[in-house]
């Protein structure tokens, strides 16, 4: 993990000095990195790092990021609330905030990478960590979460797995789709091709990574061995 990273020159210097003594170590295959997006300068260049080759996630400072704009951007963005009318804006309503994490996210898919929301502070409250786990993936388009207590570490997988009514959407649909040998398909009257059949079996890998789809469901037989 790189901190403080603002540009691929950082990039490059780190892995100069990884590579250096890497041959000292037991691992001969090229060590993956993982940049911490801390800046405004970072999130400028944010795309250029995210296209490095040995760049495999980029992971979004929330607190360093504020603090680098000098007081421009309130102590209330760093934390989880439901603001009201009238009070400072949080890291999901805050412009500034709000366009730093969808640059990089939209950085990550487009180069392949896993962008990886940041810690939620407020880790005595599940109800706030799994609400901020929904807004992070659902909203922006994030696919992993990072924790600072154990407390917080179920209520970010619950946020992150699917919904039961969209699994059950996904095999449906998915079974259907074989059966009609791939080609167009109505479901409730809506078509259904293979670019919905693309999006619905990345829902389907979800729940069987994250034991969401049940033993007895038809699309069990995808993920048979």
């Amino acid at each position: 993990m790189l901190p403080k990273v603002e540009s691929v020159i950082d990039i490059h210097r780190a892995l100069q000095l990884i590579d250096a003594v890497l041959p000292s170590s037991v691992r001969s295959e090229p060590l993956p990195i993982h940049a911490l997006i801390e800046s405004p300068l970072a999130v400028q260049q944010v795309a250029a790092i995210a296209a490095h080759p040995r760049v495999q996630s980029l992971s979004f400072g929330l607190m360093d990021f504020v603090s680098a704009h000098g007081g421009a951007i309130p102590a209330a963005a760093m934390g989880m609330a439901m603001p009201v009318p009238g009070e400072d804006l949080d890291q999901f309503s805050h412009p500034l905030v709000v366009r730093a994490k969808l640059e990089i996210a939209s950085a990550c898919h487009a180069h392949g990478k896993v962008p990886s929301h940041c810690v939620v502070t407020e880790f005595k409250k599940p109800e706030v960590v799994q609400l901020a786990a929904q807004r992070a993936s659902r909203l922006f388009g994030f696919t992993r979460m990072w924790s600072i207590h154990p407390d917080q570490i179920r209520p970010i997988l619950a946020a992150f797995a699917p919904a039961e009514s969209e699994v059950a959407l996904a095999s449906h649909i998915i079974c259907a789709a074989q059966a009609a040998d791939w080609a167009p398909i109505s479901v409730s009257g809506r078509l259904h091709d293979r670019a919905s059949y693309r999006y619905f079996w990345q829902v389907l890998e979800k729940a069987h990574q994250t034991a969401r789809l049940h033993r007895d469901d038809p699309a069990q037989k995808f993920f048979m061995s």
